[in-house]
């Protein structure tokens, strides 16, 4: 009695060769390489994305630390010049109200609109804060749908080849049945 295994290897029980096998070898045999070749563009992408994400990142991360190590020294600087000024002017005040009323109606004005200035230079910098911040989103946006618009389309590239290929698989499959004359039409006797 025959060992199936040899079966396999010699064709079926009456020596003929097993169909599918020989239909896995020729697909092997012609799509093998492009499969491959594939795979290891496919890890290419990924891997370059990865990296140009990771670059994007830490990018985005740089400017952001910058920028919030400047907005920090802007304001202790803003906050300590404050404090200064504040402390300068209300000693001046009560020097000066002791001497002279009027001076020291001039000078609470003064300091209002230091005040107000100092009130104005936060909107302003906040105002700018909140530009560049959105101007990074609008960047880190537009970059992502560059390389989401990029890996779509080599997507659609390489589902286009393996349609194709699969087209070319049954049309061979078909060759080789007629070849041997056993390719039978459907609703045929």
């Amino acid at each position: 009695m025959m060992d199936p295994s040899e079966v396999r290897e010699q064709g079926g029980p009456n020596g003929t060769i097993d169909e599918s096998q020989n239909v896995e070898q020729i697909r092997n045999i012609l799509f093998g390489s492009q499969m491959r070749d594939y795979d290891g563009r496919f890890q290419r992408v990924e891997e370059r994305l990865t990296r140009e994400a990771n670059e994007l990142r830490s990018d985005v991360q740089k400017r952001l630390d910058a920028l919030e190590a400047f907005m920090r020294g802007e304001g202790e600087s803003m906050t300590h010049r404050l404090a200064t000024e504040h402390a300068e002017r209300s000693q001046a005040f009560e020097k000066v109200g002791r001497e002279l009323g009027e001076t020291a109606r001039r000078l609470e004005e003064k300091i209002n609109n230091l005040d107000n200035h100092a009130a104005k230079e936060t909107r302003e910098v906040r105002q700018h804060l909140l530009d560049q911040s959105k101007a990074l989103s609008g960047e880190i946006k537009e970059k992502y749908d560059q390389l989401k618009a990029g890996l779509e389309q080599e997507s659609q590239q390489i589902r286009g080849a393996m349609t194709g290929r699969e087209a070319l698989a049954e049309m061979l499959s078909e060759v080789s049945l007629r070849l041997k004359n056993e390719f039978r039409v459907p609703g045929s006797s």
